[in-house]
């Protein structure tokens, strides 16, 4: 979802920045950085550390930031390149769709209402599964609620984390880059942007 169908990293960074200035420091690009793809917990175990206070409670600081980006999904979300439109063909082609995310349901579903609940048949949230991205278990779990084997699946992921999820799960992956750099990653099919993909590019990009 984040950085993939939406540009909501950007909403994510306009909140990380507000509560590390809430604490009296900065965060560094490359705590943000490291922080896309990843799960609540280490996303708040590296604010912390970026701004050397440790000793945070990070179920507050993931109270008070996700408040944050709640208010924010209910306004500043906007598509991706080419997500809406591929989207809309695939589901127009009767093809099952799944939304996999490491962010928490009540965030994804204030995004749906950007995205729309019935674009997908499937949702699988952060705190759906016991472990997240990069584990390949919220991939599996997606196929599994599909109803379909994991390895007649494409995966379209924009961070190191999710790609590592889907190819560990036995997807095939088409990689999309938003933030952060892919083109070092072997074994999946990468495109600059989502605009122009179709169903038939989906397929020529994995067969």
């Amino acid at each position: 979802m984040d950085g993939t169908l939406v540009d909501s990293e950007k909403v994510w960074t306009i909140a990380l920045d507000e509560l590390a200035t809430e604490y009296g420091g900065a965060l560094s690009p490359k705590a943000r950085h490291d922080m896309i793809g990843t799960s609540m917990a280490e996303s708040m175990a590296i604010l912390h550390g970026d701004l050397d206070q440790q000793w945070r409670d990070p179920h507050v600081s993931v109270a008070i930031l996700e408040a944050r980006v709640k208010q924010l999904f209910s306004s500043h979300l906007v598509w991706r390149p080419g997500a809406r439109e591929l989207l809309a063909e695939v589901r127009s082609a009767g093809i099952p769709t799944a939304l996999v995310t490491a962010t928490r349901r009540h965030l994804v579903e204030v995004a749906l209402e950007t995205l729309g609940p019935n674009n997908f048949d499937v949702v699988v949230c952060g705190d759906d599964v016991p472990v997240t991205k990069p584990d390949p278990t919220p991939y599996l779990a997606a196929a599994r609620a599909l109803g379909v084997s994991i390895d007649e699946c494409v995966a379209i992921e924009d961070s190191p984390t999710g790609v590592a999820s889907a190819v560990a799960a036995g997807a095939y992956v088409v990689a999309v880059p938003c933030e952060v750099d892919l083109t070092h990653i072997a074994g999946v099919a990468l495109v600059p942007s989502l605009t122009g993909v179709g169903v038939a590019e989906l397929r020529s990009l994995i067969l």
